[in-house]
């Protein structure tokens, strides 16, 4: 009779155990990308295998990814988000294909946006297998100068009053801004790992280009009459070109061997 009861406890012990028991995993096929949904800071998973020519992006939101086996095939890249919060990768083994490619890079500035810096990278790989890795996070290029606006074309005479007005003076264009500051990245890393098959890229980014400059409005245009004829006026002059901004600052590396 107590039968019923001893399944009722037994049935969500074993649900459990299975789930526990389950492997947790994400694969993103060959020339496929794969974007991590951005509902949580930390991943952790059994396994992560991008493919060959294959991209996993990483949201802003994500913050720390641990995993157990992680394998890149060749030209494999992680592709993680700009954002002011550091992220973290943690794998107890990795396989890492020539090309294995990891992307922090900083966004390039716009005129509704400055540029933004490479994130920051802790990364650690307990045991690897390294064919060539790339980890590139440099910062965004500088926010492009305005361009100057043209000047305003003059009036024209009339036949009886007045001159032709001459044409108004471009504006200068707006100065590039400064890029950004390239993240900084510590790896831990096997005390055998070969680090002349790794290449860290944490240069500032390029400033912004010089805003161009205005053109000069043309001079009211010269006029035919009856009984004289009236002159056009000068052309306005044009603006200067903006000054192109400075490079970013360098970011750091700091390599550590596990030992």
């Amino acid at each position: 009779m107590h039968k019923p009861l001893l399944a009722a406890f037994a049935l969500p012990l074993l649900l459990a155990s299975a789930l526990a028991q389950a492997e947790v995993q994400v694969a993103v096929a060959a020339n496929s990308m794969l974007r991590l949904p951005n509902s949580t800071s930390t991943l952790l998973l059994d396994r992560l295998q991008i493919a060959e020519s294959a991209t996993l992006v990483v949201p802003a939101t994500v913050t720390e990814i641990r995993v157990g086996k992680l394998e890149m095939g060749r030209d494999a890249h992680i592709s993680i988000a700009p954002s002011s919060q550091p992220f973290r990768l943690e794998a107890r083994h990795a396989e890492l294909a020539t090309g294995a490619h990891i992307n922090a890079r900083g966004a390039s500035g716009s005129f509704e946006k400055p540029a933004t810096p490479g994130r920051n990278l802790s990364i650690r790989l307990e045991q690897a297998q390294v064919g060539e890795m790339t980890i590139d996070a440099r910062g965004g290029i500088g926010r492009p100068g305005y361009q100057g606006l043209d000047g305003a074309d003059g009036q024209a005479p009339g036949c009886t009053w007045g001159e032709a007005e001459p044409g108004y003076d471009g504006q200068n264009g707006g100065d590039g801004q400064t890029g950004a500051a390239g993240g900084q990245v510590r790896l831990e890393v096997p005390a055998n790992f070969p680090d002349n098959l790794l290449r860290v890229r944490v240069d500032g980014g390029l400033g912004g280009a010089a805003g161009e400059a205005g053109k000069g409005g043309q001079g009211g245009a010269s006029k035919g009459c009856l009984v004289y004829r009236a002159d056009g006026a000068k052309p306005g002059k044009p603006g200067q070109p903006g000054q192109p901004g400075g490079n970013g600052s360098a970011g750091s590396v700091n390599l550590v061997r596990i030992q």
